[in-house]
């Protein structure tokens, strides 16, 4: 006769899913975040975006033309684009506030090759721009990011990107020129950001 085996009862184990980022768009195209409003992936998970008030709407807008204005004035190639998906292949796709980068041939989200700084605004999001954003940022090698924190107000650069994080940083007063120290000539004017309207 053939002898029954015991069955063994196999521990309970949790298996944690990340998205990809062909499924957060095939999610995303059907709808599927309609009500959580704009949405972000960050490694592999899905993240709201806040609503922005006028606060960190007045900061992006100014910051924007500021950068503008420093990329025309060394006649570089590179353009600033705001609120654009970018593609970090394979569980990233955030959505920055501002992105410098070549200009793009095609539409979809960019390709983080050819991105050359990020700019987060935080009025309220520091911990996670400063955190697990950077670096994610800095494994994708993007070159250079700051963080414009409008609680201390501060521009924290970082560049040196590796798989650790950023190798550099320092923190740079709004209010101050700030030098990008990878886009070679880049001065962007912050004077503008003192003027931010003030909390509710």
């Amino acid at each position: 006769s053939i002898a029954m085996m015991d069955m063994v009862a196999l521990p309970q184990m949790r298996y944690r899913g990340w998205l990809r980022i062909e499924d957060f768009v095939m999610l995303q195209n059907a709808g599927s975040f309609a009500e959580a409003g704009k949405t972000e992936l960050i490694e592999g998970e899905i993240f709201r975006v806040n609503a922005q008030f006028v606060r960190h709407a007045y900061a992006k807008s100014m910051l924007h033309l500021a950068i503008d204005r420093g990329l025309r004035a060394i006649n570089s190639q590179l353009v600033v684009l705001v609120e654009a998906s970018v593609a970090m292949p394979p569980f990233d796709m955030p959505e920055p506030d501002l992105v410098i980068t070549e200009k793009p041939s095609q539409g979809g989200p960019l390709s983080f090759n050819g991105v050359a700084l990020i700019v987060e605004v935080a009025d309220t999001t520091q911990k996670f721009d400063l955190g697990r954003k950077a670096f994610v940022y800095a494994r994708s090698r993007i070159p250079e990011y700051w963080v414009v924190d409008l609680t201390d107000n501060v521009i924290v650069r970082h560049w040196a990107p590796g798989e650790a994080g950023y190798g550099e940083s320092d923190r740079v007063p709004i209010g101050e020129a700030v030098v990008s120290m990878t886009i070679e000539g880049l001065v962007v004017a912050t004077g503008e950001l003192t003027a931010l309207p003030e909390r509710n």
